[in-house]
């Protein structure tokens, strides 16, 4: 049977599932990094009153620090998680792995919207956030790592809905966000909802995933590899039976050529596969480490020029770091859908990633504040917003395509453990970006 021979995937379903899921990787991430303000304002009035409207006064240091001590908690769990990932999926079944993540996660943000009602001091509550930051992100990189592992099984374009569905989370959450400051949200209370949304989404996430083992197309290609080998294997076995009557000598070795044989029972080398999808593993790696160098650490300090005493003061960060950032970087993953250039052994793509380091120089130049040594350049809100269209279309396009390439260069038994390396080269490309990230802040 080839894989013409197969069934459809009927309305999507497959595509839409893995949407649903990669939606659910992310959504918990980005609802945390969109909400700092709640955060940061907690640490600043254990009381939580007046929220919003405590600007006066300098920062406290666990408000300033907020943000470096996220992303630390956020990325370095991600790197540690998906790289053992990488050697314990072939240990622990994909169904404990995928469900036991989400169910986690769902749990984490449970507790979250119910601590809004429970008054603590800063340092506690800023441990507490930090140890929920932790658990998210450790649980959602076994998921991550372990759906790109799973959607490796399947044709290249069904990494695609995966990127696409990661992109729109950021989008989500951006929306919910601006939704919340639009009606007027004074009140901390109000993320009680905000938090119990993304629950929502992951129980979502959770009904999609039991019913994915019910479509006929998924079946198929999850199960048409083994079948495949044991059948392939079977009929080896009874051609050197053959030759072992009719030909002395060993004579079977020459024919025991033509054919490869894999024991379906054999594990795959991980330093095997990696040779062979080192350049995408190291492209996405890079992707990622311009990327997070960059945003939020730099990209929401940004200062308006236009909406100081005016509203667009209040939306400037929400509509032209976030929201923006995340429709443009969704627009870019939905874009491999349509096309894939370039092809996945052209050496335009690394290049291309290569090119993406200039945004770097370019948002340390915008209106970043405070600062201390270099001169602002672009100050104006027009080529903050020029910048940011373009470094998140690139980041979602290239990255998508690198994902989808990686498992699409090694054999077929073999991309499982392919699109869980590229999960740990991309969560290795975050670690590697929020280190850096400070030391960007500093050169400011």
């Amino acid at each position: 049977m080839t894989a013409r021979d197969g069934p459809q995937d009927r309305y999507k379903a497959v595509w839409l599932i893995f949407f649903i899921l990669g939606l659910g990787t992310l959504l918990p991430w980005n609802f945390f990094m969109t909400a700092r303000e709640y955060f940061i304002s907690r640490l600043a009035d254990p009381e939580m009153s007046h929220f919003l409207n405590q600007t006066s006064g300098p920062p406290s240091y666990l408000q300033s620090m907020f943000d470096n001590f996220m992303t630390l908690c956020a990325m370095v769990p991600l790197l540690i998680f998906t790289c053992l990932n990488s050697f314990i999926h072939q240990r622990i079944p994909q169904q404990i792995r995928i469900l036991g993540s989400l169910v986690a996660i769902g749990l984490v943000f449970l507790v979250t919207a119910i601590m809004v009602k429970v008054a603590m001091e800063p340092l506690p509550f800023f441990v507490f956030t930090m140890i929920s930051i932790v658990f998210i992100n450790s649980f959602g990189a076994i998921l991550q790592s372990s759906l790109f592992g799973l959607a490796g099984l399947l044709p290249a374009s069904y990494t695609a809905p995966i990127m696409s569905g990661q992109g729109l989370a950021g989008t989500f959450a951006a929306l919910a966000m601006i939704f919340s400051i639009a009606i007027g949200a004074q009140q901390p209370e109000s993320f009680i909802g905000y938090f119990t949304t993304a629950c929502v989404a992951i129980v979502l996430a959770i009904f999609s995933y039991i019913l994915l083992p019910r479509m006929d197309f998924f079946r198929y290609y999850s199960m048409k590899d083994k079948t495949e080998y044991r059948v392939y294997n079977a009929e080896l076995e009874t051609k050197r039976d053959l030759i072992k009557k009719d030909e002395p000598n060993g004579m079977e070795q020459n024919n025991s050529k033509i054919i490869p044989i894999h024991n379906p029972d054999e594990k795959p080398s991980v330093i095997a596969i990696f040779k062979k999808l080192w350049v995408m593993a190291l492209s996405v790696c890079l992707v990622f480490t311009v990327t997070i160098g960059v945003f939020p650490s730099i990209t929401a300090k940004v200062s308006t020029v236009l909406g100081e005493g005016n509203k667009w003061g209040l939306y400037f960060i929400p509509v032209s770091c976030f929201l923006l950032f995340n429709v443009f970087d969704w627009t870019g993953r939905s874009l491999t859908a349509l096309f894939t250039w370039p092809g996945k052994d052209s050496c335009l793509l690394p290049v291309m990633v290569a090119l993406r380091v200039i945004f770097i120089p370019l948002f340390m130049l915008c209106n970043v504040q405070p600062r201390d040594y270099l001169p602002v350049i672009f100050s104006h809100d027009a080529w903050y917003i020029i910048f940011m269209i373009f470094f998140s279309i690139s980041n979602g396009y290239l990255a998508s395509l690198c994902m989808c390439f990686g498992p699409k260069k090694v054999l077929a038994h073999e991309a499982e453990t392919a699109g869980a390396i590229m999960a740990f080269f991309l969560s290795l490309g975050l670690a590697l970006g929020a280190a850096v990230s400070f030391l960007f802040r500093i050169l400011i």
